[in-house]
């Protein structure tokens, strides 16, 4: 009684295939297919960045004192953090 037969899973097929249809269930397969190909060549790949991933990797430059924008400027608001207490 607990287990579903081969019926209760034709009947389950049958409702989706009526609400959805034939054609836009074949595009969410191919959907589904091509995004774990996706997935599949990612994870061969994942130890070898690209080439175009080499670029995006190197951190950017940090902002110091010297090359921020000064404090007399009219668009700076100047604030102080404080902690709740």
């Amino acid at each position: 009684m607990g287990g579903l037969s081969i019926w209760h899973w034709l009947i389950v097929l049958l409702i989706v295939v009526m609400v959805f249809g034939t054609k836009k269930l074949r595009n969410m397969g191919g959907d589904l297919g091509g995004a774990v190909k996706g997935f599949k060549d990612g994870m061969k790949d994942g130890g070898q960045p690209a080439a175009d991933d080499a670029a995006a990797a190197t951190p950017p430059a940090q902002v110091t004192a010297a090359t921020a924008a000064p404090a007399d400027d009219k668009n700076t608001i100047d604030v102080q953090a404080r902690q709740k207490s």
